[in-house]
């Protein structure tokens, strides 16, 4: 057992106590939800839309699903950037939360990308990567201009 009492002071064990620690934790605990939070509203309706088409998304489609299910990525890429921006609550940081869904979407793809079989299609891969990705962050502009809105709204009110 360690006595907290004896440790000198430039040791590397620290007398605070443990509920101090999480509370400095928490902030970075939020944000690691958030981002996984978003990602997870993507993915999961990625595999809904999929498994109710009944296409393989490493099948060849034709053009029109393939716009069909590109568009239907973005505005889940977007949703998903959002629901982490507002789930971390912090108020200034939302792209970068934003940015951690489409990161997360992007080098999941780019991983499928290069585990893929040889002769199968890679358009839903490349779709993620190139497109759907960056539309995250989309989501993290929409929620900080809606705080920012919010605020300038309360200014007005202040003021009047």
């Amino acid at each position: 057992m360690i006595d907290v009492a004896k440790c000198n002071e430039g040791s590397m064990i620290s007398n605070r106590s443990p509920k101090i620690l999480l509370v400095g934790a928490k902030p970075m605990l939020r944000s690691v939800a958030a981002v996984l939070m978003g990602y997870l509203l993507f993915a999961l309706t990625a595999i809904a839309f999929f498994r109710l088409s009944g296409h393989d998304p490493h099948a060849p489609a034709g053009a029109a699903f393939m716009v069909i299910s590109i568009l239907y990525g973005m505005v889940f890429s977007v949703a998903g950037g959002y629901v982490a921006a507002t789930v971390a609550g912090l108020g200034k940081y939302e792209f970068e939360h934003a940015f951690g869904v489409a990161t997360l979407i992007a080098a999941i793809g780019a991983a499928s990308f290069i585990a893929e079989a040889p002769g199968e299609s890679k358009w839903t891969q490349l779709s993620a990567v190139l497109i759907i990705a960056p539309a995250a962050i989309v989501g993290g502009y929409l929620r900080r201009r809606q705080l920012r809105n919010k605020m300038l709204e309360a200014r007005r009110s202040r003021h009047q």
